[in-house]
């Protein structure tokens, strides 16, 4: 049996939670304690909970069957880090050190991770090892870290400086790369001291600015080749065909995240807030009214086979919620997050009668080329798997929950 989210929400609201967030001795932390109230912290408890229990050892998030090293592990790591810093609570730090424990040997090696692949979605990873860093002191983790940095001083660029997103996809800069390299940098210059990072990662969103965005519906679309050679690409401006969901929710999340890191006074700083209100006007406009979510091809919300998905409205959510939490963009968005977050408790959210918590139609994955081919088509975002607890939804869903109680608690 499943209990849908109605039935939980009159749960948080007399106090009753189907899953307690406890230390690891199973007693609730203090900072928990004063906490347990909120609605937003019992839903991002029950839900890394969960998963920790769908998956015990952080490598299996991927559903993979060995360990892997990969921006989804890193992705749910990440917010699993976050929770761990606003509840206290030791055994999610415990988790997101064994997978590094686990990838990372004593001379600093990453397992399955190659440089020469030159691929930005490795990069992403990297931001947690730098609190499993700062926390336990082991050299072979900052070792770890130089690595993935290195990586970056010989990616592969285009003409004006814009990374590829891989080596085997040339001369191409995706929506998604963005999160995966320019948060990571930005944090590793803050931390390290390599200032003229944050000028890279600026040009970075200057040039998917530049090449991505549709004046017209204020939309971005996935990807651009540089070469015009793609098969998916337009022949006259080397752009994907579709606004994929996703690949604006990775970049919309990016341009908050970087400004964790970049010095109030550096001159591309302001460029960004401005791309930030350009996201959260573009992202609102497209927020479906009924639901309150965001749909996978996300201007073609009425067209046979589109449908609601979750990844794509966590991350819009969270990077509403964030903009206005910072000050970034006007107070008055914080009703489209809200509708955001509400809506994804109602469209997918279900709960087990077990207590477990389970976030549906999540899109596995979409890309561009490769084989077999990925055309970029409405047909292809459609027609690619669906399924639940994704990492590529959950991390974000538990990023979104601590945002949304921080707002709320003033924080």
């Amino acid at each position: 049996m499943k209990l849908r989210k109605q039935f939980l929400y009159l749960t948080l609201l007399t106090g009753i939670t189907i899953i307690q967030g406890c230390n690891s001795k199973g007693n609730l932390s203090a900072e928990q304690s004063e906490k347990q109230e909120s609605e937003y912290l019992t839903w991002v408890i029950n839900m890394a909970n969960s998963d920790i229990e769908r998956n015990p050892d952080a490598w299996m998030l991927d559903f993979v069957d060995k360990p892997k090293w990969n921006y989804t592990n890193g992705l749910v790591c990440s917010a699993m880090e976050s929770l761990w810093k606003y509840t206290g609570d030791q055994k999610y730090y415990d988790y997101i050190y064994a997978y590094a424990d686990t990838m990372i040997n004593e001379d600093g090696d990453i397992l399955t991770y190659d440089k020469e692949d030159f691929n930005i979605d490795k990069i992403n990873s990297g931001k947690f090892l730098i609190a499993v860093y700062k926390e336990s002191g082991e050299e072979r983790f900052k070792k770890a870290i130089d690595l993935l940095r290195d990586q970056m001083k010989d990616h592969p660029r285009t003409s004006e400086g814009g990374f590829w997103h891989k080596k085997r996809y040339p001369h191409q800069m995706w929506l998604d790369g963005l999160y995966m390299g320019s948060p990571f940098l930005v944090q590793y210059a803050v931390e390290f001291g390599e200032d003229s990072l944050f000028d890279d990662v600026v040009n970075q969103i200057r040039l998917i600015e530049k090449y991505t965005k549709d004046e017209e519906t204020g939309l971005y679309y996935h990807a651009w080749d540089e070469s015009h050679e793609q098969k998916w690409a337009d022949k006259e401006t080397g752009l994907s065909e579709n606004f994929w969901g996703r690949g604006m929710g990775w970049y919309a999340m990016a341009l908050v995240d970087v400004l964790d890191f970049i010095p109030q006074d550096h001159p591309g700083r302001t460029e960004i807030l401005a791309n930030i209100k350009h996201m959260a006007k573009a992202v609102t406009d497209y927020q479906d009214e009924a639901s309150g979510v965001w749909y996978q091809v996300l201007d073609q919300g009425d067209r046979e086979g589109n449908y609601l998905e979750s990844s794509v409205s966590a991350m819009f959510s969270y990077f509403l919620v964030k903009a206005v939490r910072n000050g970034y963009i006007d107070v008055s968005y914080m009703d489209a997050a809200t509708k955001g977050y509400n809506g994804i408790l109602n469209e997918f959210i279900m709960v087990h009668d077990d207590g477990e918590v389970e976030l549906t139609d999540v899109c596995a994955t979409a890309g561009l080329g490769g084989t077999p081919f990925r055309d970029g088509t409405y047909q292809y975002y459609i027609e690619e798997t669906i399924r639940s607890n994704d990492p590529k939804a959950v991390g974000p869903f538990i990023m979104l929950c601590l945002e949304m109680d921080k707002y709320h608690s003033n924080i």
